[in-house]
């Protein structure tokens, strides 16, 4: 149905930056909205950011003002801009998107989750 490629993860000095795309593919009639969420060894899976179809955004609060989450509609393509890295932000990155597919000639709504990639903040 719908099939997410995630690239952009790596090994990052505190301070620095990286920037995530996640690319979704598939039978997709409408993306309609798409973030990205992180898990730290031993955490829970947290909310990062998210942006509707529309362009409305949200950020966790530990987020606001380092990053910057953006879309291309055109190609269902969610971006995640990380600046001012910090040790605390290392985690696996996962890519989440809500569509609606065409499923034998049936509107349905799924949610998917990229395989992640791993963003790891060290001197």
């Amino acid at each position: 149905q719908v099939q997410l490629v995630e690239s952009g993860g790596g090994l990052v000095q505190p301070g620095g930056s990286l920037r995530l795309s996640c690319a979704a593919s598939g039978n997709i009639i409408s993306m309609n909205a798409m973030g990205w969420y992180r898990q730290a060894p031993g955490k829970d899976r947290e909310l990062v950011a998210d942006i509707t179809s529309g362009g409305n955004t949200n950020y966790a609060e530990s987020m606001k003002g380092r990053f910057t989450i953006s879309r291309d509609g055109a190609k269902n393509t969610v971006y995640l801009q990380m600046n001012n890295l910090k040790p605390e932000d290392t985690a696996v990155y996962y890519c989440n998107a809500k569509s609606t597919v065409l499923v034998q000639l049936r509107l349905q709504d799924v949610e998917v989750w990229g395989q992640g990639t791993l963003v790891s903040v060290s001197s």
